[in-house]
């Protein structure tokens, strides 16, 4: 059951995503940590601070993963590792913007993938890299259900 709870919230973040290009309240709090990462990676480097925001954005679910993988809560567990995913749709979203840059920015200002491709020589690759991305990411989920579907157990009764 858990695993098709599981499957059900994948599937309906893709639909949203492949759709919206949004998924409600999610991607509204993932925003919100997108933008708190730049001035807190900011304080580490200004160097850091363009990146921070994507750092942020996935170090957030990674870490409640982490914690919820210590504490053995499998399902928590994988329930994070697909919000990671969604995020990771998210990042792929914004780098396959970094040329055309049509997607408005939080208060205006400057695209950070615009910015961290250029640096990097790759801003002419930001669709190819957004496309690999969603790959990974469509592929994390399916490996999570997979996962999750393995290692449930059927209870003894």
């Amino acid at each position: 059951m858990r695993t098709l709870a599981l499957a059900a919230f994948a599937g309906l973040l893709l639909f949203f995503h492949v759709r919206e290009g949004w998924v409600p309240i999610l991607d509204s709090a993932n925003l919100a940590f997108h933008e708190a990462g730049h001035p807190l990676f900011g304080l580490v480097s200004s160097r850091l601070m363009v990146y921070g925001g994507t750092f942020m954005q996935l170090l957030l679910p990674l870490t409640a993963a982490w914690q919820l993988r210590r504490q053995q809560q499998i399902g928590g567990y994988h329930l994070c590792l697909i919000w990671f995913a969604e995020n990771l749709l998210n990042v792929a979203r914004y780098m396959a913007d970094a040329r055309r840059q049509e997607l408005p920015l939080v208060g205006g200002g400057d695209h950070d993938w615009t910015y961290i491709l250029s640096s990097w020589g790759l801003l002419s690759w930001d669709t190819t890299l957004a496309m690999w991305l969603r790959v990974l990411a469509v592929g994390l989920m399916v490996w999570v259900l997979w996962r999750d579907w393995r290692n449930v157990r059927p209870t003894e009764g």
